[in-house]
């Protein structure tokens, strides 16, 4: 049973609702965060266990009965910020974030936390009502060599599409897992700077089981779609399906119409 709450949390609710009447009895939670929260609050008061592929919130998952595949946002915040460090101590760095989106701020908090002093940092926001012309935005980061960009690809390459006459060529944009999906819908090669990403799946690895699920994946359903959103998912039916088979092999009993609540004690 999928429901899409278009990243919109105000819909989860509803969307729970059906979902928990239709008989759902274990859930893959939002893709997002903002709704991941509200679906978060509503799955334990019902008791309903749910291993969310991408909702990276790191409230996410406080709650027993709730976890994620993806990395937490803070780990992304404390990820990048000791790139930078590693990288551009006693530089000044520009960061582009969303002001209202739990996802963006997440990042960005634990990333600031975490900078090293001798680090300057330039500020530059925007929120859901204004993503279509960031020209004062980029002027203000029109010295930045370096900037940090913890927000989802779509509003990225407006930005990017934007400024790429107006920054310097050999400007570095850096994303976290929220750019992963870029490549589908936008051509890197269309500006000159370099876009580096920070994700927990990569659509070009050539060996393990990345290769191997890309490979499939391709086959059924193309490139376009290629990316970590359904690599995580899968991952996540799996994990469930593995944990129930453990469980089964350790003496519990699981039918098909056991409950969401006592499936939920059993996988917990």
């Amino acid at each position: 049973i999928a429901t899409d709450d278009t990243n919109d949390a105000t819909k989860v609710s509803t969307n729970y609702s059906s979902m928990l009447e239709q008989g759902m009895q274990v859930s893959l939670g939002c893709v997002t965060s903002a709704p991941g929260l509200e679906f978060t609050n509503l799955s334990a008061e019902d008791n309903v266990f749910f291993l969310t592929p991408s909702a990276s919130a790191d409230d996410i998952p406080k709650n027993d009965n709730g976890f994620q595949m993806c990395f937490a946002d803070g780990n992304q915040g404390t990820g990048a910020a000791g790139y930078v460090n590693d990288n551009y101590k006693g530089q000044t760095i520009g960061v582009f974030y969303k002001s209202d989106d739990p996802y963006s701020n997440g990042i960005f908090k634990q990333f600031k936390e975490n900078l090293d002093p001798s680090i300057t940092v330039v500020e530059t926001v925007f929120t859901a009502a204004n993503e279509s012309d960031f020209s004062s935005q980029i002027s203000s980061l029109k010295d930045c060599s370096f900037i940090f960009m913890p927000i989802y690809y779509q509003p990225a390459t407006i930005f990017m599409t934007q400024a790429k006459d107006q920054l310097a060529a050999d400007t570095i944009y850096y994303g976290c897992d929220g750019f992963d999906g870029l490549e589908a819908e936008f051509d890197v090669n269309s500006v000159p700077q370099e876009i580096t990403m920070l994700s927990h799946f990569n659509s070009k690895a050539t060996d393990g089981a990345a290769a191997e699920f890309v490979k499939k994946y391709t086959e059924k359903y193309g490139a376009d779609t290629l990316n970590q959103f359904g690599a995580s998912a899968y991952d996540c039916v799996y994990a469930i399906y593995e944990a129930m088979k453990a469980a089964i092999d350790s003496g519990k009993e699981i039918p098909v119409t056991i409950s969401a609540s006592d499936l939920c004690d059993i996988l917990k």
